[in-house]
């Protein structure tokens, strides 16, 4: 029986915290459409969740492009099917490479950055500050950085998608021989606007998960230092692992076919 209390616990646990959540997710939401909205802490946040991690996320996308390209090479070669590398290629890094290593990468800078920030402020109490200036804290600190995430995450994945199709064609071209021109051709005859558009809007999901973690963890931490330690931990966990569990439901809305 103790058994089945710790499995009844745990449970219970998991629904409060959907629970917390949702309610969370809804506040902020909702002061999305309600006045007023701070523009400028909107661009900003936008330069720091999408300029300021075009870096790291052009690396990632390039070299994965260009091994991407090389073991379908090496796969396809067993069976006299190299001429579809470059199809392959494209498909492969705008359906589900480019949004979700670019989701990855941004959820371990930018969500760790984002629970760091407002879990300083937690334990140091400037959000009660904030709410005895009468300033909604959820309105202030969370929805800018939602409304910046989702914004920013589609034109960084476009970007990434773009380097890492770059990345297999300079492999292509200059490693496996490659015809140039007619590497482009067969990329760009194979790609249709659902694979680029559907990789789109995976990528504003997971820039909405990446900023509702980052600021729910952040929001809630408690306990000092150890405690904004541990949100920016659970900020990343949760937000990496919602990203892959949405990938695969959005790929089955999307190509369910």
């Amino acid at each position: 029986m103790n058994i089945f209390a710790t499995v009844g616990r745990v449970f219970l646990a998991f629904l409060a915290l959907t629970g917390r959540v949702a309610v969370f997710t809804a506040d902020a939401v909702s002061h999305t459409v309600r006045p007023p909205i701070f523009w400028m802490t909107i661009l900003k946040q936008m330069l720091r969740i999408g300029y300021f991690s075009l870096p790291v996320v052009g690396l990632t996308a390039f070299f994965t492009g260009a091994v991407l390209c090389l073991q379908i090479y090496i796969g396809g070669n067993r069976y006299g099917a190299e001429a579809f590398v470059p199809q392959i290629v494209v498909l492969g890094i705008t359906r589900e490479l480019g949004p979700v290593i670019a989701g990855l990468m941004v959820a371990g800078r930018v969500a760790a950055a984002i629970a760091a920030e407002i879990g300083t402020m937690r334990v140091t109490e400037q959000i009660d500050a904030l709410t005895t200036l009468s300033t909604n804290p959820v309105k202030y600190l969370v929805t800018p950085r939602l409304i910046a995430a989702v914004i920013s995450m589609p034109i960084l994945v476009a970007v990434a998608d773009s380097i890492g199709v770059f990345g297999g064609y300079i492999v292509a071209t200059n490693t496996l021989n490659f015809n140039g021109s007619v590497y482009l051709r067969n990329t760009a005859n194979f790609i249709t606007q659902d694979d680029v558009v559907s990789g789109l809007v995976k990528s504003a999901v997971f820039g909405f998960i990446i900023a509702l973690m980052g600021c729910y963890n952040g929001f809630n931490s408690k306990g000092g230092a150890q405690g904004v330690g541990a949100a920016t931990t659970n900020a990343v966990v949760s937000a990496s692992i919602l990203i892959l569990g949405a990938n695969y439901i959005l790929t089955s809305v999307f190509f369910a076919k």
